[in-house]
């Protein structure tokens, strides 16, 4: 259940954080698509099974109804930077209940997750084309701190 004070349009709610081999990870995979349509579930569970040794975790926000409505895959990481962060590959509101504040309570627990874990900070990048996370973040707190850049390669298969 979500921490007193949470603001939500519906309730109850739950959180979830199924291991890559639950079969509820497909509940995440409509609202994971939004942000990242190229997943289907089989490369969704490949990229968990491999991710998941290295810290990789996803977290669903699910409503009244039993479905999924928010998800964040996340990972605690040792880092030179920061010592320890809580890094947030994927942060998503299913379109159909954006702005009732199911993204804000994630936030608020990945957050929380953070500072239980000894983290001395949660980071995440954002596409330079998504203005509307970034009004998000922004409302929520978070700043903009570095510039991130890229090379990309051939896609291999895991």
């Amino acid at each position: 259940m979500i921490a007193s004070g949470a603001r939500w349009e519906a309730d109850p709610v739950r959180l979830a954080e199924p291991s890559p081999t639950d079969p509820t990870l497909a509940d995440l995979l409509p609202v994971l698509r939004e942000l990242r349509p190229q997943l289907d579930l089989e490369l969704l569970r490949a990229v968990y099974a491999e991710g998941h040794p290295q810290g990789l975790r996803f977290t669903g926000v699910y409503d009244d109804t039993g479905t999924c409505v928010a998800v964040a895959g996340w990972r605690i990481v040792a880092t030179t930077v920061a010592v320890r962060r809580l890094y947030v590959d994927d942060l998503v509101t299913s379109d159909r209940v954006r702005s009732q504040g199911y993204g804000a309570a994630l936030l608020r627990h990945l957050r929380t997750i953070a500072r239980d874990s000894g983290c001395t900070a949660l980071e995440l990048d954002s596409g330079t084309h998504r203005s509307g996370a970034h009004r998000f973040y922004f409302r929520e707190g978070l700043t903009i701190s570095s510039f991130h850049f890229r090379e990309t390669f051939d896609q291999v298969g895991l």
